[in-house]
């Protein structure tokens, strides 16, 4: 075995490690997760995960559906697609999409390595998961692989504050939240976003630029205009 293909057996093996410990992690969460969020929803996400599901069309997939909390904001005619890497959040999605009637192709996934042919879906959603993957630049690769062109990435979640005191705290958050669960909080996906290729069709931060909310477009493969 070459050095390279040691140093790369010895970071899947890292990813494989922490991505175990951090779906235990969100396990323990998952029967207390909608209670901590609605509390969140109130105090800073506000609508955010309303907003990015009905902008959905067509082939959709959800990356980090956690537990379910989306389900009831998307447009009836779209098909959902759905990956979280936590079994006891996926369970509670699972009891959601039977409670709602809204049918979801729910699948072990991890943002890091989707499992999907590239050019799959019209749509990608990811609702406060950016701040939770050990790699957002690999995630965000991932998903303009699995989009077809004129595809539609829409996403919401907490980043690096404009106010310099926020970013204070956040950087306390980080500091305890990152080993334990992976939550990061000085993360800014926008620059992501435009470095794998996307096109930003809307931006949006409030709540003393903490959150942000994006839809952004991979160009179509003729130049043309979007779906």
């Amino acid at each position: 075995m070459t050095g390279q293909e040691q140093i790369k057996d010895r970071g899947q093996a890292k990813e494989q490690e922490q991505t175990k410990r951090w779906s235990g992690y969100w396990d323990k969460h998952a029967k207390s997760y909608d209670w901590q969020v609605w509390y969140f929803d109130k105090l800073l996400f506000g609508d955010s995960r309303a907003w990015v599901c009905r902008r959905a069309v067509g082939d959709v997939l959800e990356v980090g559906i956690g537990t379910g909390l989306s389900l009831q904001h998307y447009p009836a005619g779209v098909r959902l697609t759905a990956i979280d890497f936590s079994p006891g959040m996926r369970e509670i999605t699972r009891r959601k999409s039977a409670q709602l009637n809204r049918p979801v192709d729910l699948r072990a996934g991890n943002a890091l390595h989707l499992e999907f042919p590239g050019e799959s879906f019209d749509s990608i959603v990811a609702a406060f998961t950016l701040c939770s993957v050990a790699d957002e630049w690999a995630a965000v690769a991932e998903m303009h692989r699995v989009l077809r062109p004129g595809g539609l990435l829409l996403l919401a979640d907490h980043i690096a504050s404009t106010w310099r005191f926020a970013r204070g705290i956040e950087w306390l958050l980080e500091v305890t939240c990152v080993p334990r669960g992976a939550e990061h909080f000085l993360r800014r996906p926008l620059s992501v976003v435009q470095a794998a290729g996307f096109e930003i069709e809307h931006s949006e931060r409030f709540k003393l630029g903490i959150m942000e909310r994006l839809v952004a477009r991979k160009p179509p493969a003729d130049g043309g205009a979007g779906t």
